[in-house]
């Protein structure tokens, strides 16, 4: 019986091993000959069959997202050793995210084939360069597939969707991260911290005969030395080694119902996005955007070659690329002031041939009116102009650290989620700070990605002494995430925390003033200061629509009043010099 036993083991054992050993690594992709990308069950089986399969390759779930499943990263380390720390010593990382957008699976497929194919050792892996992955980010919309919400997209046969599992575009969630993804991809990213970050797109906008598309993230915003490199060296030589291969390359054709021949602008990729959040940690970032008109098969090879290429740049530069991230990191610590905004710098004009179709605008058969028409059978090369070079349009001073009330505590999880140093006051203490408020803002009056959004706010700034309490946080910006407080805390920037929504209930005032008791007390005010009287009627000189409104009077007198509220519009992050 004992015999009998051992047997079945064996046989069960060899079985097990019969199995590992005939799982079929041919993708969906090849098997369809081009025309088809993996499910999201099936992209998860392959990692987890391959990383079974071969040492050098690890998978590992992390997290969660609004679908309810975990992300995971898989990773591709000829020495198989996975502890980023270890890593980070002596190589550099490339963190590959796809299926943000799981329509444009592109990079979902091309991914696959690339840690496949460097396991198997049919193309040479790095030996100074580890590879991570996310192999698809937005899993909720990668279950949510169809065969039609990409109306302008050639294949593949069936995709994901853009949104994810409670309808928020991915892509614009970085920093004020509504969603489950956006925080485990911070988790992600912390654990990693990639040198090179690169996001896989399909693009929309022109007809043109590129099927490859990169969109880096700004030159000028990366700023100094990394930004020089990104811009005069790994650009250039991103486009050289594609175009040795046959595979041409333009920069990211950023247009909307026009032809590209009337030149066009870089994308700025403010930190809402992959790259601009990436960037908040000086990693080198950069957007594959293939051509949504090219057949699927193409797209994703391209994808491939593309992401190849840049290994290549990484392999070669390992050295570099972490001499420069070190050296402006300490820059930064350096500086005394930081850009918050930035505008195309008109004076600076790049050309570029640009390969494109003849297109012009015809009569509309449906609306009567012009309409785009692209004539691929007139290609051509002309010099088009491209205006890739920004300025910033204000900056704000460094301060030596930020004071937040502990009441903001979902801003304290957001720095806290992002790796933020921060301490606690031990007891009430008493600050000197520069205090801000709120001077102006607009609103947009459609909403954003769950949010109606601020934008040209500006701020008055006075110096305060005020006591904190016990259990405020301190947080001094000698710190890797300098960049990220700035960009989310000074109320200016884009996409800071303010315009955002996060700190909308200061704009409410909560008390106020019946008229018929103010109008009694505001005459006495003006009585005991003459000064205001005299302000009063020269504003009703100026301003007719102020001089026929009672109530805007009498509320204007009100704020200059010990009555008056002082939490309305003041901005509750202080600044210490």
């Amino acid at each position: 019986m004992k015999k009998l036993v051992l047997l079945l083991i064996l046989l069960s054992a060899c079985q097990s091993e019969h199995n590992k050993i005939d799982f079929d690594f041919t993708t969906t992709f090849e098997k369809s000959e081009g025309t088809e990308t993996a499910t999201y069950q099936e992209v998860i089986n392959y990692y987890t069959e391959l990383a079974d399969k071969y040492s050098e390759i690890n998978i590992q779930a992390i997290g969660e997202t609004d679908s309810g499943k975990p992300l995971h990263i898989v990773t591709l380390n000829p020495d198989g050793v996975f502890n980023f720390s270890e890593i980070r010593k002596d190589k550099r990382i490339i963190l590959i995210n796809n299926g943000i957008h799981p329509g444009e699976s592109d990079g979902i497929d091309a991914t696959m084939l690339l840690f496949r194919d460097m396991a198997q050792g049919t193309i040479e892996a790095p030996k100074n360069t580890i590879l991570v992955t996310i192999p698809i980010y937005n899993v909720g919309g990668s279950l949510n597939r169809n065969s039609t919400t990409r109306t302008n997209q050639n294949g593949p046969k069936e995709y994901g969707f853009r949104g994810n599992a409670r309808n928020y575009d991915l892509n614009r969630d970085f920093i004020k991260s509504d969603t489950k993804n956006a925080r485990t991809f911070a988790e992600i990213f912390h654990l990693v911290q990639p040198d090179v970050f690169i996001d896989n797109h399909v693009s929309n906008g022109a007809d043109y005969q590129y099927t490859l598309t990169h969109l880096f993230t700004q030159h000028n915003k990366l700023g100094g030395v990394l930004g020089n490199y990104l811009h005069q060296e790994m650009m250039p030589r991103l486009e050289q080694k594609l175009a040795v291969k046959k595979w041409d390359i333009t920069p990211y054709v950023n247009v909307f119902n026009k032809t590209p021949e009337q030149g066009f602008s870089q994308f700025m990729d403010s930190p809402r996005y992959s790259t601009g959040y990436t960037t908040l940690w000086n990693t080198l970032g950069m957007m594959v955007e293939t051509h949504m008109l090219k057949p699927y098969k193409q797209r994703a090879e391209g994808t491939y070659e593309l992401m190849k290429s840049m290994i290549e740049i990484v392999e070669k530069d390992h050295h570099k690329i972490k001499t420069l991230r070190e050296s402006y990191s300490q820059k930064l610590f350096n500086d005394k002031t930081y850009p918050l905004n930035w505008q195309i710098d008109t004076s600076k004009v790049s050309t570029i041939a640009f390969k494109g179709y003849e297109g012009s605008m015809i009569p509309s058969s449906i609306t009567g009116k012009d309409r785009l028409k692209f004539d691929r059978s007139q290609p051509f090369t002309k010099d088009v102009s491209y205006q890739n070079y920004f300025k910033p349009t204000d900056s704000v001073t460094i301060p030596s650290a930020y004071v937040i009330p502990q009441a903001w505590h979902h801003v304290i999880e957001l720095l806290a989620l992002n790796k933020i140093e921060m301490t606690t006051l031990e007891k009430q203490t008493v600050i000197d700070v520069e205090s801000y408020k709120i001077a102006t803002y607009e609103t947009s009056k459609q909403a954003y990605e769950g949010h109606y959004q601020h934008y040209n706010t500006t701020i008055t700034s006075s110096t305060e002494r005020i006591a904190f309490r016990e259990g405020d946080y301190l947080i001094r910006t000698n710190q890797k995430g300098l960049r990220y407080l700035l960009e989310t805390l000074e109320p200016q920037a884009p996409d800071s925390f303010f315009n955002w929504n996060f700190f909308d209930p200061i704009l409410q005032q909560k008390e106020g003033f019946s008229p018929y008791v103010w109008e009694d007390q505001a005459k006495q005010l003006l009585v005991q200061h003459p000064e205001l009287q005299i302000e009063l009627n020269v504003k009703k000189s100026y301003d007719k629509d102020f001089a026929n409104n009672w109530y805007a009077q009498l509320d204007w007198l009100h704020k200059k009043s010990a009555h008056y509220e002082k939490a309305h519009l003041q901005y509750p992050v202080y600044r210490i010099k």
